[in-house]
């Protein structure tokens, strides 16, 4: 997910295949249309302060060429699409989803959603903050013992990639063992192993790393004190609620159909690889989750606008840092991002890369679902997600656009 970097103010773009954070619509049709194309939804007029793309009866065309545009630009083989605002909704599928057959991208796929993963695990521990079962500043040593520096790094650092804890998928022992085996499973204590083989990178609270280490120690705090398997808490207290029927948290590398094929180039030959059915245990509560269009549409505004939490605790999560080297619109908080406004996070594992965020100020859900984490070919590894981002929110909010580049 992110590359070692020689200073303690880590960077946020890493090797190709473990890339996270930095890691529409108008046309003459009144009525809701299939899910697979794109539609505007207007009941009745729109009110007038609906997003200019709504009433924009050209925005459909623009957003299908920025989109054909950035996928050729890209190198992706396919691309999902979802935008939606009050009175307008745009969803196509873009490329191809096998290379082999060329059978296209459709939108009622399944997906990898890789560090999306994230949201759901700190929605789960900031739930266990508002029922007083833990505290943000309670140090992780209290839950799980023999954490490097357990008495001192607190529960906020962990989730707003504050810790210093070594981010073990930079691991080189790691990274080989996964590309060696890719369907082996892992367990939390054998990442949490790679991990704690090295030194922090910084004192806790006084730099930032993104490291999915972090993740994996706030997942272990769920399981002891709710007493539940993670995958079965993720359930029970995050999906059940909000109706996200077709999201899951796999225990193995088992994928539902429909799906497409995801695409990646490993570290040993960098020769290009199908990684559809790798085992995601690696990224585990870090990255492991499926979903589709449909329900990242929901998560992604209830995840920005906290439906599921205290307003109180929610404003907590949306306080961010600014990772060093990005420009000032770009902040982490827990679990999540605001990048000029749009909040949530994006996700990338091998073969597969997302994004979904909201913009709370007009009401705006952007979701992109890629079946490839290859970086933009000639750019600083930029990830192909953020590209997508960019370029269709510079369509539809261009007082807000979509930036996740360094400064």
């Amino acid at each position: 997910m992110v590359a070692r970097a020689p200073s303690t103010a880590r960077s946020t773009q890493g090797p190709r295949w473990r890339r996270s954070i930095a890691t529409v619509f108008a046309s003459t049709v009144l009525v809701l249309a299939p899910v697979a194309g794109p539609a505007w939804a207007h009941p009745t007029s729109p009110p007038g302060d609906a997003p200019a793309w709504c009433r924009d009866s050209g925005t459909t065309a623009q957003l299908d060429e920025v989109i054909s545009t950035t996928l050729r630009e890209t190198g992706v083989p396919g691309a999902v699409v979802g935008v939606w605002g009050p009175h307008c909704r745009y969803e196509k599928a873009f490329g191809v989803a096998d290379e082999a057959t060329g059978a296209p991208m459709r939108t009622d796929f399944y997906h990898r959603i890789g560090s999306e993963t994230k949201t759901f695990t700190v929605t789960g521990v900031l739930q266990l903050v508002d029922e007083g079962l833990v505290g943000l500043d309670d140090p992780i040593g209290d839950y799980v013992p023999g954490v490097p520096e357990g008495d001192r790094i607190t529960l906020r650092q962990l989730a707003r990639m504050q810790s210093g804890l070594f981010n073990y998928s930079e691991d080189e022992q790691f990274q080989l063992d996964l590309v060696t085996d890719p369907y082996r499973p892992f367990t939390p204590q054998e990442l949490l192993g790679y991990a704690f083989a090295h030194p922090l990178d910084f004192p806790p609270g006084e730099g930032f790393h993104y490291s999915n280490t972090n993740t994996i120690l706030l997942a272990l705090v769920i399981e002891r004190v709710s007493g539940l398997p993670l995958h079965q808490y993720i359930e029970e207290r995050v999906l059940q609620p909000l109706g996200l029927e077709d999201t899951s948290f796999p225990t193995d590398n088992t994928f539902p159909e429909p799906h497409a094929q995801g695409y990646t180039r490993t570290t040993l030959d960098g020769s290009q690889t199908v990684a559809t059915d790798w085992n995601p245990s690696w990224g585990w509560a870090a990255g492991a989750m499926i979903s589709t269009l449909d329900d990242m549409r929901t998560w992604a505004r209830a995840v920005a606008t906290g439906t599921l939490l205290e307003p109180e605790t929610q404003a907590q999560r949306l306080e961010t840092v600014t990772p060093p080297g990005f420009n000032p619109g770009a902040g982490y908080g827990l679990g999540i991002f605001d990048a000029e406004g749009w909040i949530g996070h994006n996700g990338s594992l091998p073969g597969y890369q997302t994004l979904a965020v909201y913009l709370p100020e007009r009401h705006l859900t952007l979701v992109v679902l890629l079946n490839t984490d290859e970086p933009v070919p000639g750019s600083n590894g930029e990830a192909p997600s953020s590209a997508f981002g960019t370029a269709i929110t510079q369509v539809i909010s261009p007082d807000h656009v979509f930036d996740l580049s360094p400064a």
